[in-house]
């Protein structure tokens, strides 16, 4: 069974948003997005400082599956990455909500976190691209 925290936001690019407070983001990929992939051998981060808006290319991940762009669901500045990533990208199969996340940013509009899902409404999008 996937896990979709609901206390979390949801980007239909398959990124998860958490709010840590101050207008502080941590984002990663969602559970259903690593399995999907599989095995992930490589990740590719932002750099700290990165300006980012909403739903520009932020990275990438490599499985052995396949590779995908990771994007920014909101726009702010690139404030930590997780550089443990770098060396263990298998974390993210392991801990997609914990120890697998990406990287950290200071939003700059927080009004845009209105436009990404609840993970009620993530999982009627997975479930409809499942089926299709």
């Amino acid at each position: 069974m996937v896990e979709t925290p609901a206390d979390l936001k949801y980007a239909e690019t398959h990124e998860w948003l958490r709010q840590d407070g101050d207008g502080v983001i941590t984002i990663g990929i969602t559970d259903y997005a690593q399995e999907s992939l599989g095995d992930v051998v490589y990740v590719e981060l932002p750099e700290v400082g990165d300006q980012l808006s909403a739903q520009d290319e932020a990275g990438a991940v490599e499985s052995v599956k396949a590779a995908s762009d990771i994007y920014a669901p909101v726009s702010g500045e690139v404030i930590a990455i997780n550089e443990e990533l770098e060396d263990e990208p298998g974390t993210i199969n392991e801990s997609p909500y914990g120890d697998g996340w990406f990287f950290k940013m200071r939003m700059s509009d927080p009004s845009e976190l209105a436009s990404l899902l609840s993970a009620e409404q993530y999982i009627t999008t997975t479930e409809e691209e499942d089926e299709g």
